[in-house]
């Protein structure tokens, strides 16, 4: 069949991640060969493509700072138009609204692959539009109470946080284990103090998985969720 990939086929592979993610969150079973087979039957492609496709989708969620589903090691070949497509049916499966990522940083990082590039002339009036995102009221006695219990010290590597804010206080970040877009709950039990540094990894780093299992090994508050 066409390479292409239809967004009729494209949606259905997202929304079998999804479902793939749910479950592996809720500690069911479930089998990766199964969705890939059922994908195959409808849509005529081998089931390799589909477990391919599947990392794509991973490493679209890495860009966007979510986590993947074990096992789905996310694959970058892939383009920014495509890719932008998942991100649209990943926001719309969990019936969310956000800022597009996805699309640009696959772009920035096809632009740093080019050997001596000309000198960019950029845009001395950069184009703004209007979009709707989803926002969470957040609780602030939890992030209050956990960067108390931080004590100033990052709870991923350990060490001092790297500056102190306009207010004279010790620069950490809130970390939800099980991010709010997720379904996780702003409760003691899911959140850390991180550095900035660390907690930029966590989102985006390719050891992100090593450090959400050591940070639950580590931090006796934590509760999978």
């Amino acid at each position: 069949m066409n390479d292409e990939w239809n967004d009729e086929e494209l949606k259905a592979s997202v929304e079998a991640y999804v479902e793939m993610q749910r479950d592996e969150r809720l500690g069911q079973p479930f089998i990766k060969k199964h969705y890939y087979k059922r994908l195959a039957q409808t849509f005529g492609r081998s089931e390799k493509a589909y477990e391919y496709r599947m990392q794509n989708i991973s490493y679209v969620l890495a860009l966007m700072g979510r986590s993947w589903v074990t096992g789905l090691k996310p694959a970058r070949n892939i383009d920014a138009a495509v890719a932008a497509r998942i991100e649209k049916f990943l926001w719309e499966a969990q019936r969310q609204k956000a800022m597009p990522v996805a699309a640009f940083k696959i772009a920035v990082r096809d632009e740093m692959k080019q050997k001596n590039p000309a000198t960019p002339h950029g845009s001395t009036s950069p184009k703004s539009r209007r979009v709707t995102v989803t926002q969470f009221r957040r609780n602030a006695p939890v992030k209050a109470w956990v960067l108390q219990q931080a004590g100033g010290v990052c709870e991923c590597c350990e060490k001092a946080a790297p500056f102190k804010n306009v207010d004279g206080l010790p620069h950490l970040e809130l970390h939800y284990m099980r991010q709010l877009a997720d379904g996780g709950q702003d409760i003691i039990s899911n959140a850390v103090a991180l550095c900035p540094n660390c907690h930029r990894e966590i989102h985006y780093g390719a050891n992100a998985h090593a450090l959400v299992a050591w940070l639950y090994d580590n931090v006796a508050r934590l509760i999978p969720e």
